[in-house]
């Protein structure tokens, strides 16, 4: 069985967001507008955040815009280390992740990493608000998972 047919199996809700890495932001934004605009922009940084086994502190600017249901995020990475800065190093830009949102974070995490994924960026901002982005060996994808009240940021 392969990992996608894993993931349909797992019972994930349908995803709700896709997340673009680029390097310029009001370029990116220009660019998408045609298909995903308007965008609405917000600073995305985000403290004592754990990256790979690390507490770091990490810039970030972020747009938003919709296709149907489906949110649009792009990101610009401006500072610390991160998945972002990560995926930027490496000369990409691009699609970067595909975001699911759940009502127990923790307990989507450990289901996926029972099929191989590895959590690498995860943020507890409360009880009830927890995202993460996980990888697996291979695919230049990540999952996102979120974990929010509705009504939070990034709600439809």
């Amino acid at each position: 069985m392969t990992n996608p047919e894993q993931l349909q199996q797992l019972g994930l809700p349908p995803a709700d967001q896709i997340g673009f890495v680029v390097r310029d932001l009001e370029q990116a934004m220009a660019a998408y507008a045609p298909l995903f605009g308007p965008f609405t922009t917000m600073d995305g940084s985000v403290t004592q955040v754990r990256y790979r086994g690390r507490e770091e502190d990490v810039g970030l600017k972020l747009a938003f815009g919709r296709s149907g249901d489906l949110e649009i995020e792009l990101i610009q990475w401006v500072s610390g280390h991160s998945p972002h800065r990560e995926f930027i190093e490496k000369g990409r830009e691009g699609m970067h992740h595909i975001r699911f949102r759940v009502e127990d974070a923790d307990a989507w995490i450990a289901r996926l990493e029972a099929l191989g994924y590895a959590a690498i960026w995860y943020k507890r901002f409360s009880a009830d608000t927890t995202f993460a982005y996980l990888e697996r060996s291979g695919d230049p994808t990540l999952v996102e998972i979120l974990q929010m009240p509705p009504g939070g940021p990034g709600s439809q």
